[in-house]
């Protein structure tokens, strides 16, 4: 499997005076590690003076000693933890990203991926533009730069570059004296903002993080919306909004987002659970025992036993140091990871029917490890439910997944998976029963890639790795 990408995670505070900014933006970050374990980075403003740094790594990995006091105190700070959507790994495309042009400083970060990076690179490089990353976050503040030139201030650049990049994007852009939070029209992936008892804001992909800081939840950043903090106190321009239907991604509350995290006003917990509880109604089995595969699992897991009325035990003792599979970049990665990262639990299995339950079958590689971890620890049966339908087309809206060719579910026929995989049955949720999970009666959420129903005009074939292939001779 070639190297896919994703997801990515962005956080934001503004104060007047704040003298622990960096910490708190590495708390932040700390919490919102499980969106992105290729690189991490840190921008603090100290009154329009920017430093950063950043690298590849978790985020402890990267900021410890000289790399963490360096940053030094300010104002503003912006953090970022990376899965790219767009571009290979390695320090030059870890986030967040600073320019300097003749307006001032801007630093930016970003999480989503633009469906027409490809289309605005060429043009800028045709125009003279040169790019240092293969990430589409430069492809953004290439044209929020440009947009800047000739606007009266830096929201409104940002206005006038949403009126150009096309796709998913939660945006944080941090300006000498501004901090703005920006979500594409779709509203594709979460952004919401808090405020702190010292009258702090902050923003971040999840309200996880303002818990971690201290922040109460205001609210979320609504699809198409730019939100401005300044000294003056908080602007919205909604401008952008209501154009399109809102397509929030279903993947977040399935597996992405972290479960004590709220999204759109709705528990990610919860959701996870009534997915669990509507897997057992719609595929019923006997059985003795109910486990889950940790994270996102569990809580489905006892979702399901609690409507199935099968006990719910822990089948699996986790490697809380080895990070999670489906976003390791590379096939071999995610196949190491998984040899080491689960251990099952016999006493739990052993001489037992067990019902797993699993937040989805991709490759189908991963869950034919787990199963074999089960049949070696003496599972009697297993029968697999999983909270995500069959995936049978790409996202290009930023989850890892791209490619019909290796989609389990586009080549292989259900009983073939049931076999490849060593289950005894097969259950994936229903499409129809992905709406229920979050009471949204078939509105307000993206699931292409499980049905095909695009929300926005995507490309017949990705092309998204194009800058990072070889240029041959004359240009071929």
């Amino acid at each position: 499997m070639r190297k896919l990408n994703e997801e990515c995670g962005v956080f934001g505070i503004y104060a007047e005076k704040v003298s622990d900014i960096a910490d708190l933006a590495y708390y932040g970050l700390l919490a919102l590690q499980h969106r992105g374990q290729e690189s991490a980075g840190i921008v603090v403003n100290n009154d329009g003076v920017f430093t950063s740094y950043k690298d590849e790594g978790l985020v402890n990995e990267v900021f410890h000693g000289h790399s963490f006091s360096a940053l030094g105190k300010g104002n503003m700070a912006l953090g970022h933890v990376r899965y790219g959507t767009t571009g290979k790994g390695g320090r030059e495309n870890a986030q967040p990203i600073v320019v300097q042009h003749m307006k001032g400083n801007m630093a930016l970060c970003h999480n989503g991926n633009l469906t027409n990076s490809y289309e605005l690179r060429e043009s800028l490089e045709s125009n003279g533009s040169i790019f240092h990353t293969t990430s589409d976050t430069e492809v953004i503040s290439y044209i929020i730069t440009r947009e800047r030139l000739t606007s009266a201030s830096i929201e409104q650049a940002v206005s006038r570059a949403m009126d150009v990049i096309e796709g998913a994007y939660s945006l944080i852009v941090m300006s000498p004296s501004k901090m703005i939070a920006a979500r594409d029209p779709n509203g594709f992936h979460p952004l919401c903002y808090g405020r702190r008892g010292d009258g702090s804001y902050v923003i971040a992909s999840e309200t996880c993080a303002l818990d971690a800081v201290g922040a109460a939840f205001e609210r979320s950043v609504e699809p198409g919306e730019i939100v401005v903090f300044t000294e003056d106190g908080v602007i919205s321009d909604k401008s952008h909004c209501g154009k399109v239907k809102p397509s929030f991604c279903i993947f977040e509350y399935i597996y992405f987002a972290r479960p004590d995290s709220v999204l759109e006003g709705d528990s990610v917990h919860r959701a996870r659970f009534k997915a669990g509880a509507l897997l057992a109604e719609q595929y019923p089995v006997e059985a003795d025992v109910v486990i889950g595969v940790p994270d996102s699992g569990l809580d489905a897991a006892v979702g399901y036993s609690k409507a199935s009325g099968i006990p719910y035990e822990i089948g699996f003792i986790k490697n809380k140091y080895i990070g999670r599979t489906f976003i390791a970049p590379g096939q071999r990665q995610r196949e190491d990871l998984v040899k080491i990262k689960l251990n099952a639990v016999s006493s739990t299995v052993s001489g037992k029917r067990v019902v797993l339950i699993d937040d989805s079958i991709v490759r189908g590689t991963t869950s034919a490890r787990i199963v074999r971890l089960l049949r070696d620890a003496g599972a009697k049966e297993v029968h697999m439910r999983v909270t995500a339908p069959a995936f049978t087309n790409p996202c290009y809206y930023g989850t890892d997944i791209d490619s019909k060719e290796h989609l389990i579910a586009c080549r292989h026929t259900h009983e073939e998976i049931e076999k490849i995989i060593g289950v005894d049955s097969l259950g994936y949720i229903s499409v129809e029963n992905l709406y229920k999970i979050v009471g949204r009666d078939n509105k307000g959420i993206c699931t292409a890639c499980f049905d095909g129903n695009y929300p926005t005009k995507v490309c017949a074939e990705s092309r998204k790795l194009r800058f990072e292939q070889k240029i041959g001779k004359k240009g071929e």
